[in-house]
């Protein structure tokens, strides 16, 4: 098991990140990422903390856009890649269900019925 990020509060203002990947050794790694949340997001935050857990990903986001030296460039970036996963993704989903597949979507923190546990 590898950390992707872990983010701990000690204090009031004491946040702190560590992680178990170094992307100069492995520059591929944080796309790979990207792909494997996506999924993990579509299919295994059901009925859980999904609100809390997307709410403190994007806390995390916005704090780096706004420290970031090109902040718009960095927005470009960034919706250009999700829009590249976005297409990526929806053309998997498309064969998945293509060779028979179905594919069940449910709201946030909302529990699929148990048949689909």
């Amino acid at each position: 098991m590898k950390k992707i990020l872990e983010v701990l509060r000690y204090g009031e203002h004491d946040i702190r990140f560590n992680t178990d990947f170094d992307v100069h050794k492995d520059p591929e790694a944080a796309m790979q990422i990207a792909f494997d949340c996506a999924i993990s997001m579509a299919t295994r935050l059901w009925g859980g903390n999904e609100d809390s857990v997307l709410a403190m990903l994007r806390s995390v986001t916005i704090a780096d856009l706004a420290l970031s030296v090109n902040r718009e460039e960095m927005v470009r970036i960034l919706d250009h890649d999700s829009k590249s996963l976005a297409k990526v993704l929806l053309m998997a989903k498309k064969e998945f269900e293509r060779q028979g597949g179905k594919v069940h979507t449910f709201m946030p923190s909302m529990k699929p019925p148990k048949k689909f546990n």
